[in-house]
């Protein structure tokens, strides 16, 4: 939607040239109703070094996207149209309303005011390109399109439900493009970890999570939230440490939870000292209410190799050692992720190398453009994987433009 609005503003009225948006589905934005759990996080309000910050896949190429449409530029691009913003935590920005449809009917509504034709249910089955003229011949399954300029915006792998299926990397394939791999990211990882069925549904949150390969090299470390459900763990922190995890499973990477990240174990057992000596005579089960959620007391025992109805006064020094590691250093080796049916984005995509950064356009094909996931570009959660969507397809649409005219 924002390559074709950028593409039909910066057309005008020129004479002979028009916009065609064409979409297999049924109606437009689809992913879009699914963004910030359906109150549709548009973005993040911070800089550009803010935004690059939090892109682990080639963030240098994305500066002339960033540069030429950044996070204020859509703000006020999304108010322009009479949606009126709100930033949050984080510097999450949605709209006032809550709804992921005021941005989509919004968006729709600019299509229509720019004249650019919309169509739908209408699914492309390839593309070819008459390298002679310049020329594309988009095949759908009613009738052709014929264009002096396309842009690929077909999104990854991600929720299948709402149409991304992937046909844009074989397109760009076909087209003579080197795809990267592709792996779900942002997403639910799972775990055959005996003891976690047990936690399904519980929360923690001010815990430290770190993913490690074997070799004990951190991928990602950072504080907050995160939570376990009866196949494996999700949450904010564990999706952003499957962005960087996503391509490295056969390397057997695991995650470390630090229930305690603002006490050192000197301090965390000095803590525990303090609990137990006004527990003296209880059972150890009964004694760790203070430092743990109740569901979590049983797990916790059990891996600390610590009888539970051990007396409080009967635990060792060596005892206490094992539980402030146990506490400060959780270990889950996931044994895959939820997939794509759950993967809020795709990592992977048409390699970077062969696109422009400043266009957007192919070095291989004249005329062909990209923009959003097909790319092999992605972020960690808070808005910045829309705000690319949006930056790459507003360079897109407008260098598409300007290509066409000029051709």
């Amino acid at each position: 939607m924002m390559a074709a609005i950028a593409s039909a503003a910066a057309i005008g009225d020129s004479a002979g040239a028009s916009v065609i948006l064409i979409e297999k589905n049924e109606k437009l934005g689809k992913k879009l109703y699914l963004t910030g759990k359906g109150r549709c996080n548009i973005t993040n309000a911070t800089d550009i070094a803010g935004l690059m910050a939090h892109v682990p896949r080639n963030p240098r190429f994305l500066y002339s996207a960033f540069n030429k449409f950044d996070t204020s530029s859509l703000m006020a691009f999304i108010e322009g149209l009479g949606v009126p913003l709100k930033v949050e935590r984080g510097n999450r920005v949605f709209p006032v309303s809550d709804k992921a449809n005021d941005i989509n009917r919004a968006l729709e509504a600019r299509l229509r005011e720019l004249g650019a034709a919309v169509r739908l249910r209408t699914e492309v089955k390839g593309i070819d390109f008459d390298r002679e003229n310049k020329r594309f011949d988009i095949i759908t399954v009613e009738k052709n399109v014929k264009a002096d300029a396309l842009i690929l915006a077909t999104g990854g792998l991600s929720y299948p439900s709402t149409g991304a299926t992937g046909e844009g990397f074989s397109f760009a394939r076909a087209l003579g493009h080197t795809i990267v791999p592709t792996y779900p990211s942002l997403v639910p990882l799972l775990s055959d970890a005996p003891w976690l069925p047990e936690l399904a549904g519980l929360s923690l949150r001010n815990v430290r999570l770190s993913a490690r390969l074997s070799g004990g090299k951190i991928l990602y470390e950072e504080t907050g939230e995160m939570l376990f459900t009866p196949e494996g763990v999700s949450g904010p922190l564990v999706l952003r440490a499957s962005a960087y995890m996503a391509d490295r499973m056969a390397e057997k990477p695991y995650l470390s939870i630090n229930l305690k990240p603002g006490l050192t174990p000197e301090q965390l057992d000095a803590r525990i000292l303090r609990d137990f000596a006004e527990q003296q005579n209880k059972d150890f089960i009964n004694a760790l209410g203070g430092l743990l959620p109740q569901r979590m007391v049983p797990v916790l025992i059990s891996l600390s190799n610590i009888l539970p109805e051990t007396k409080v006064n009967a635990i060792t020094k060596a005892q206490r050692a094992a539980l402030t590691q146990v506490l400060k250093g959780i270990t889950i080796t996931p044994s895959g992720t939820a997939g794509y049916a759950e993967a809020v984005i795709t990592r992977g995509g048409v390699d970077t190398r062969e696109v422009s950064p400043s266009t957007l356009m192919s070095k291989k094909i004249p005329g062909l453009f990209f923009a959003g996931e097909c790319l092999d570009v992605d972020a960690l959660t808070g808005g910045y994987n829309l705000q690319i969507a949006f930056s790459t397809g507003y360079l897109a649409g407008q260098s598409a433009v300007k290509y066409g005219l000029e051709k």
